[in-house]
């Protein structure tokens, strides 16, 4: 059938006003109500982490450089390293930048660095600030203004009025059986124009005479454990143990997880430097933006848990914690330059290996970094090999086809290399040349099987799963409509007509070398439509589908056909609408998402029959409708590639903007956070409350899970391949421009500075020649 006829078909099923078609060649569908996002440059976080052994007490950003205390001292950090200041106060408890200098506030008095250290003020200071454009500086029970280079107490002559009305005389004067003050101080700000002093717990004003101690007309403190203060705009900000309380006018209230807030233990706070507030917490840092909250955890951001203080400079953030500093830079990228740099990192970092792409673990000083030879290698290339092939299809960039059609050899060296044609291995180990050992553990614990190739010169393994068969129907049959020429085209349908005749004449199974199934590895009724195959009755009916219906459109064999319609005999077709479980919990696997995604995206470009179609877009919609809350690009630009429909473009975009820079998979926790309330517009109908954002974990590959709120560490470097797919297909299918920008800085990334950071490079014996079998 034409593509013209499939999306008549597909306008048939899909009503709506018909706009512009997608560019395309591999779907048609019928409108496109959807935008495209602009690849607009964006300030990109960058993170340095500098380890101490006690905690940072203090921290400043001062003339490009930053001082910190440790052990109540000054030190300035040199080099990574903590050198402490030869001549400088000593018990410092603070530092703050105020009127352009650096000021220490210790137990002794108030120092200002000039040349040298200066003392300002002989008695214990404990806050700053500006008001009226002067130097303000509190002790426990005063303020001082800086006049002429020294600084005066503000109390007036006859000292401070109260706001209570029962003490005003008639005149206007104040008859006052005690004298009022002004302490016990703990922060200053000024805001609207007047001086706000917080006490422990409590809010008062002073105008100049009056100390107010009914600050505000509503509201209240939601804790009477308060820590910092921090006047913004038209909002004055107060730091407590059970969230942020917010002056605005004479109204208080709370901004707590339910609002955005991941952690209601607030500690400290810093104006940013793009009108947005940061806010130091007892688990990590936030910042907050005018319409959105970032969170910067333990390990992933920063060395330690409990922030104590933060320095904002011009695109710089320095965090102190108990275990050290966590610095963040603000940089300008576009996703075009960072998909280079993931590029760059991939090939600097030795993540590529005969076509394959893997893992990093660290073997230890003996062994350094290393590759893994892993359960799913084809699985695992599969990304980086459909990244390849829709760059090189948007590019014309020759380097990028080089890249496809090396992990395309990869993938069919998985069959040419065991004796089974169609029979594909899980991985391709070499004793001379990989440092990885050879698994002991294969598919869900049961022991590995290694066979020995038949040159001598390898091992593969067996036991395949259909995740592999997955993972390579979908990647090469990409390369087959979009990259391969030639013979190549040939090959890349002599491999998935391999794969899928094996299937087909095993009665639906992927037989091992002794005989039996591999234990994930089957798609036959005697499993699927029993109750021990059950579970998997829908997701494994759905990929045998599409291996047949692949295998025909590539070859015009009418066995394939003819496979496919004894499934729709079976009913496989049947299960295909809920193949996504959603209950019982213990059943639930977020991988199988991926494995779906990719049959989904294979399946759709292959099927023709209308009551067929109808079928599959309920199964996708169904499906969508469950993963959208994650924000994921892979699945929102599947279902917007193949309906047409609205796919949230700019939640992609957002996500793609949000991946971290540093591939080491460093431990994550999101659990305790108090912001993990649904968002509007979404239902969680399958496990989890809301999405954490890609700044929140640690870099994941193809088959990414966004519920997954805690995990990471295991020092290992992780492959970032699956941001290189998603932007891509995004620029592929429309849904992202290429960027206006003609700065190369802004497209391109640098060289990475010091070569071969990761693993060594392979040097075992060369794959052999990949070509057609005749």
């Amino acid at each position: 059938m034409t593509r013209n006829l499939k999306r008549i078909l597909l306008t048939i099923l899909i009503i709506s006003s018909p706009l512009e078609l997608l560019a395309d060649d591999l779907f048609h569908p019928p409108h496109q109500l959807w935008q495209p996002e602009k690849d607009d440059v964006y300030l990109q976080e960058v993170s340095h982490k500098i380890k101490s052994e006690k905690p940072i007490e203090s921290v400043a950003l001062f003339n490009d450089k930053i001082y910190t205390v440790i052990d109540s001292k000054i030190h300035t950090l040199l080099n990574n390293d903590f050198i402490p200041m030869d001549i400088s106060p000593q018990n410092v408890s603070r530092l703050q930048v105020m009127g352009n200098k650096l000021w220490a506030l210790t137990d002794k008095g108030l120092f200002r660095l000039d040349k040298s250290w200066k003392s300002m003020i002989n008695e214990p200071v404990v806050d700053m600030c500006m008001h009226n454009g002067m130097v303000h500086a509190a002790t426990r029970n005063d303020i001082y203004q800086l006049e002429k280079n020294e600084f005066v107490d503000i109390e007036p002559k006859n000292g401070y009025l109260s706001s209570d009305i029962t003490v005003v005389m008639e005149d206007g004067s104040q008859v006052l059986s005690q004298p009022v003050h002004l302490g016990p101080i703990h922060r200053i700000q000024s805001y609207s124009g007047t001086l706000y002093i917080l006490r422990p717990g409590k809010l008062v004003l002073f105008d100049g005479r009056i100390v107010n101690d009914t600050a505000f007309d509503w509201g209240m403190l939601p804790s009477r454990n308060t820590n910092d203060m921090k006047a913004m705009g038209s909002r004055l900000f107060i730091s407590t143990d059970r969230g942020l309380a917010v002056l605005r006018g004479a109204s208080m209230t709370t901004l707590q997880g339910t609002d955005g807030l991941p952690s209601e233990s607030t500690t400290c706070l810093a104006q940013g430097f793009d009108q947005d507030l940061w806010i130091g917490t007892t688990t990590g840092a936030v910042r907050m933006l005018k319409d959105d909250w970032h969170y910067f955890g333990p390990q992933l951001w920063l060395p330690g848990n409990n922030v104590h203080d933060i320095a904002v400079g011009k695109n710089k953030v320095v965090i102190a914690t108990d275990k050290g500093l966590g610095i963040i830079s603000y940089e300008p990228y576009t996703l075009a330059k960072k998909a280079d740099y993931y590029e760059k990192l991939i090939d600097n970092y030795g993540h590529r290996r005969m076509g394959f792409v893997h893992l990093l673990y660290w073997g230890g000083d003996n062994k350094g970094w290393v590759r893994e030879i892993s359960d799913n290698d084809g699985g695992h290339t599969a990304p980086y090999l459909a990244a390849m092939c829709y760059k090189y299809a948007v590019t014309g960039d020759e380097t990028a086809r080089e890249k496809a059609v090396d992990a395309f050899k990869a993938m069919v060296w998985l069959d040419q290399i065991t004796p089974k044609k169609g029979f594909i291995a899980r991985a391709i180990w070499s004793p001379t040349g990989d440092k990885d050992n050879m698994a002991t553990e294969g598919s869900g614990g049961l022991p590995a099987k290694w066979y020995p190739a038949e040159d001598g010169k390898w091992y593969w393994k067996g036991d395949t799963s259909s995740d592999e068969v997955d993972a390579h129907i979908y990647s090469v049959s990409l390369f087959h409509d979009l990259v391969a020429k030639g013979e190549e085209k040939e090959l890349a349908a002599q491999h998935l007509t391999n794969i899928a005749t094996h299937i087909l004449e095993n009665g639906w199974i992927l037989k091992d070398m002794d005989g039996q199934p591999t234990r994930w590895g089957r798609w036959d009724p005697d499993y699927l439509l029993r109750p021990y195959g059950y579970v998997a009755r829908g997701l494994n009916g759905m990929q045998a589908q599409t291996y047949m219906k692949t295998a025909f459109a590539v070859s015009g064999d009418k066995k394939y056909q003819k496979g496919f319609d004894q499934l729709m005999k079976w009913g496989y077709q049947n299960y295909t609408v809920r193949q996504k479980i959603t209950y019982p919990p213990e059943d639930i696997a977020p991988w199988d998402d991926n494995l779906a995604n990719r049959c989904y995206y294979t399946l759709f470009r292959y099927v023709d029959d209308p009551n067929l179609l109808s079928i599959y877009l309920r199964s996708l919609e169904r499906t969508y409708e469950l993963k959208r809350l994650e924000h994921i690009p892979w699945y929102n630009l599947t279902y917007g590639a193949i309906t047409g429909n609205d796919c949230e473009v700019d939640e992609s975009v957002k996500h793609l903007r949000e991946w971290v820079l540093d591939c080491h998979t460093y431990r994550y926790t999101n659990s305790h956070r108090d912001d993990l309330q649904p968002e509007e517009g979404y239902v969680p109908l399958a496990g989890g409350t809301r999405a954490i954002s890609p700044r929140e974990a640690s870099v994941k590959g193809g088959s990414r899970n966004a519920l997954e709120y805690d995990a990471g560490g295991g020092n290992r470097i992780k492959e970032p391949t699956g941001f290189l797919r998603d932007y891509w297909m995004g620029r592929y299918h429309g849904f992202i421009s290429a960027p206006t920008v003609t700065d190369k800085n802004l497209t391109t990334a640098p060289e990475f500075k010091e070569k071969n950071q990761g693993a060594e490079p392979y040097s075992g014996p060369a794959r052999p020649e990949i070509k057609l079998v005749k």
